[in-house]
């Protein structure tokens, strides 16, 4: 345990170093959801007026959209920089230590989860000062939760993509299906104001539970019966993405 521990903190601690040693990298991940949130709060920021509208501010309800958008694309980023990897022959090298599959797999996605809160926190940031109300620090506890999941699994499916084609021409596959999981679910409209096709999209999609875990505290009081839907869609993501993930990666260089 003790050296599978040493293993995944020394692939945390490369893939941080990579926020100091190229900042640009990283840059457009931490400001486009906070771009998101400004633009789309200038041009629908009306939409909050509409009947059936549950919140009173559409900064508010747009917010955690930015927080999951985030975390998608962080995990998208964790597959790109193993493709680079795997490109440059690091990966190869990698995969003759003698430590098990799984643990490299961890560490290469553990450190999805704590950059995630990089562009969280800058969009919170952007967001308080827009006016957007403090939502309480259990709500801030349970989304920084989230998110850190969110990203994982987002990481987990952009490994399975990265060992899958062993290129970084597939990025944009990772960062679409990303970008389209948060999408086609309630975050631009509640429920009832979606279309019936788009209703029965987001219905299915789990993602939804976990934007309606975030959203406590932005537009209604935290829950348990809000809180405990979006841990167990979060929690099935993990399991479900990091089965396949395990699967691919005991399978490199079979």
């Amino acid at each position: 345990m003790r050296r599978s521990l040493a293993v995944i903190g020394a692939l945390v601690r490369r893939a941080l170093n990579e926020l100091t040693r190229v900042p640009g990298a990283a840059l457009p991940g931490v400001l486009a959801p906070s771009i998101f949130l400004v633009g789309l709060s200038g041009v629908f920021g009306e939409a909050a007026q509409l009947p059936g509208f549950d919140a009173t501010d559409f900064r508010t309800f747009i917010v955690p959209v930015g927080l999951l958008q985030g975390a998608a694309f962080t995990g998208a980023a964790t597959g790109v920089n193993l493709a680079r990897d795997i490109e440059r022959g690091w990966f190869d090298r990698l995969m003759v230590c003698p430590a098990p599959r799984v643990t490299i797999l961890a560490g290469l996605v553990a450190s999805a989860a704590l950059r995630a809160l990089l562009p969280a926190t800058f969009l919170l940031i952007v967001a308080f000062a827009l006016g957007v109300d403090w939502p309480g620090a259990g709500a801030l506890a349970i989304d920084a939760l989230l998110v850190m999941g969110l990203a994982t699994a987002m990481a987990l499916y952009a490994v399975l993509v990265a060992l899958k084609f062993k290129t970084q021409q597939a990025a944009p596959l990772m960062q679409t299906v990303g970008f389209m999981a948060v999408l086609f679910t309630t975050a631009y409209a509640p429920m009832d104001l979606l279309a019936g096709w788009m209703q029965a999209i987001a219905t299915v999609n789990p993602v939804t539970q976990v934007l309606d875990g975030v959203r406590q505290g932005f537009v209604a009081h935290v829950t348990w019966a809000e809180t405990w839907p979006a841990l167990l869609a979060t929690v099935g993501l993990v399991g479900a993405l990091g089965a396949l993930a395990v699967r691919s990666m005991r399978r490199v260089g079979v």
